[in-house]
Formats: C-alpha cells, structure tokens, sequence
C-alpha cells in the first residue's frame, strides 16, 4: 500500500456560520494577555492538557471514495500516538508524532517510516496535523478583531507560524468569547492559498483543574483544493490520565 494512502488513517470541520464585518481590536498589552490567555484555554478543550487517551471513529470522502477507521490515540503535551484498531488489515499499525516529526510504524517492519514535511501535507497527514494543532504555543498573534460565527460572538485571530517546523504557515481561528472554545479554523500554506477549514463541535466535557469544560466531540475537516473531500473525525470514551514518556519512544514501538 501507497504511503500516501495510509495517510488516510492519521488522526491527528459542515457549513460554514455566518461572519460579519470584524471590528479592530487594540493590540494593547492588556488586550495582548486576554488574547493569549483565551487562545491558551481553547487549546485545552481539544486535547492539549498533562494527559488525555481517546478514541476516535474517523470517515474521510475523497474521489467518490468512502473510508472508514477507528483508532486509540494517546496524546501528551505535543506528543500523539495513534494505534489502529479497525479495519482488521491495519490493526496495530502505529503513527507516532513527536515534537513536529511523524513516522509510520507497522508490524513486520525492522524499522519505522519518518514522514517528510511534503508527505504531511498529503492527505489524511495533513488532517492529523489540524487535529494536533497547537494554536497558542505554535503560533504567534498578528492581530484579534471581534466577530461572529453562527450568531456566536467570537474573537478572530489571525495567527502566524512561530518557525518551519510546524504544517501550517498561517491560521484564521473563531475562538467563542463566552465557551472559549475554537469554532472554525482556516489553513493556509506559505504560497498565502488556503488550504483546509475546520469546524469544531463540543458535545463532552472534561474536568482540566478542577474545573468542568467543553470537549471537542467532532471535526469537520474541508479541502478548499479538492471541494469535494471531507473529513468527520469523531472522538468518544475520553480519560484524562498519566502517560508515560515511554508511551512515544519511537526505539520501543518497533519491538
């Protein structure tokens, strides 16, 4: 099978709201800090805290074609591990994310496939890209203005790539003002051409400090490229819990 297609299974939004006119905000340091601080706590309602395993049910659409795969992700700060657990012809294949870098690692292989920055912009590479997306350590803020997206006011961040090591060079973000939590993304790539939107629902809730919040419990994943290939990444039986480093060591997971 093509590297290319196995990119399907990568885990790590469907009609876009309505979005009015945005009105500037200052970019004082006090508005800088709410900004930030906001973008920080929308970072956790998608899985970006100490700990967190899930399983998530994803179907992706592309040339008239249907696929359907389920997966038991183990996520740690920017670290991701996917095990596939159905269809049976790719149960316990791995996909390992770790500080920006991906490999695939299947059984029967001595040794596992790094994936290249082209290769993760192929693809379901690039969904588990926008998937992981860190918004507020990744990225750094140009400007924020106040919106709307489905009658929900929001704040519109126009955020910009802090190095190369990251997909993505530049992202719009609709972050809920009240919920804070992220409503829809719009991906582009260097050239500056938009390359995927990602709508957010948040249908769980978790408890991240104490404190009860909103959960992502799908995304909705558009091609602007290919208008007709669509992603649904469906996410269930969440658990906050300790994981070990040794969870991501690429030298064990190929034993």
């Amino acid at each position: 099978m093509k590297y290319t297609t196995l990119f399907i299974f990568i885990v790590l939004i469907s009609i876009p709201g309505q979005i009015v006119q945005a009105n500037k905000t200052p970019m004082d340091s006090a508005s800088m800090e709410m900004a930030i601080a906001l973008l920080h706590e929308s970072d956790l309602s998608r899985g970006n805290v100490s700990g967190i395993e899930w399983d998530i049910d994803i179907e992706s659409k592309s040339k008239g074609k249907t696929q359907r795969n389920s997966l038991r992700v183990l996520v740690k700060g920017t670290n991701a591990l996917a095990i596939y657990q159905s269809p049976i012809k790719v149960k316990g294949r791995k996909l390992l994310m770790k500080d920006r870098n991906m490999w695939f690692i299947k059984p029967g292989l001595s040794k596992p496939v790094p994936i290249s920055p082209r290769q993760k912009l192929l693809g379901g590479a690039s969904n588990g890209d926008i998937a992981s997306t860190n918004y507020a350590g990744d990225y750094t803020i140009k400007s924020f203005t106040k919106d709307q997206f489905n009658n929900e006011p929001c704040f519109l961040y126009d955020l910009k790539a802090k190095n190369k090591k990251v997909t993505y060079d530049r992202i719009r973000y609709w972050v809920s003002k009240k919920r804070k939590i992220g409503l829809k993304a719009e991906f582009f790539t260097l050239s500056g051409k938009m390359f995927k939107t990602a709508f957010f629902e948040y249908d769980h809730t978790i408890a991240v400090n104490g404190e009860e919040r909103p959960f992502v419990s799908k995304m909705i994943i558009l091609n602007a490229m290919v208008k007709t290939d669509k992603t649904i990444m469906a996410y269930h039986n969440i658990k906050i819990k300790k994981i070990s480093p040794s969870s991501f060591n690429l030298n064990l997971l190929v034993r």
